[in-house]
């Protein structure tokens, strides 16, 4: 497996999905059945299922929450972190998972566009705000409110909203010179998409996953395996500048 060049004049964007976080341990829901304690995804994940019954969203990402403090990074969360620090600001890491995998292998010029686990805030969107937040709430009771008065929502973008951050995500597509995704099915938009925003800019890009993706046409070249022993390999020598 030959390794990615990157030149000094390169800029590399990096986007990644549920397929690294699983060569982690963490659940992908979309994998098995989309059923988490005999309730549909759907019904845990989305603005009408907030209004419906919180206590049980809440109880939900309390459970996320408990399985990603105990998950650690792989070896291609540390191979991303090692080549942002060989990059410096000509790396740039956008992530639509909401775990915290990333920030411990060392990452940090990254954004969550689908929000992070360990952070709430108000649900009333009062402007205040989002705040870190590692707690485990077994029961409403316990979910703090805002200073406003409102309860605390995870602060996860939900089935219907708006990811984040999608003005900084597209001048940075616009900018990259190398794409490299890892672990997305080609399924979710908008980020599906920014592959062939990315290579419309003439960007190279590489596809690292189990499986095929379902955007596989849009990349230069697709590489299958397990992200956690291809992307060190990929990613390594002195085809990096």
């Amino acid at each position: 497996m030959a390794a990615i060049s990157i030149s000094e004049n390169d800029r590399v964007l990096v986007l990644t999905g549920a397929g690294i976080s699983a060569e982690s341990g963490l659940a992908t829901f979309r994998d098995s059945d989309g059923l988490w304690a005999g309730h549909a995804i759907e019904d845990v994940c989305t603005p009408e299922a907030w209004e419906r019954d919180p206590e049980l969203v809440w109880q939900f990402y309390s459970a996320r929450r408990e399985a990603a403090a105990e998950a650690r990074p792989n070896p291609a969360h540390r191979a991303l972190a090692e080549l942002e620090s060989r990059l410096g600001d000509r790396f740039f890491l956008c992530t639509q998972n909401v775990d915290d995998l990333h920030e411990k292998a060392g990452s940090r010029r990254l954004v969550h566009m689908h929000g992070e686990l360990f952070v709430s805030r108000c649900s009333a969107e009062c402007g205040r705000a989002p705040v870190a937040d590692d707690a485990v709430y077994a029961a409403w009771s316990e979910v703090p409110r805002c200073a406003c008065g409102a309860r605390m929502r995870p602060h996860i973008v939900w089935f219907g909203e708006t990811p984040l951050e999608m003005e900084r995500i597209g001048d940075q597509i616009r900018r990259a010179t190398v794409m490299l995704v890892v672990g997305t099915s080609g399924s979710v938009y908008p980020a599906a998409n920014f592959v062939r925003l990315a290579r419309q800019a003439g960007a190279r890009t590489v596809y690292v996953g189990l499986e095929a993706p379902l955007n596989a046409a849009a990349f230069s070249q697709v590489v299958l395996g397990k992200a956690g022993a291809a992307l060190p390999e990929l990613l390594a020598g002195d085809s990096i500048r």
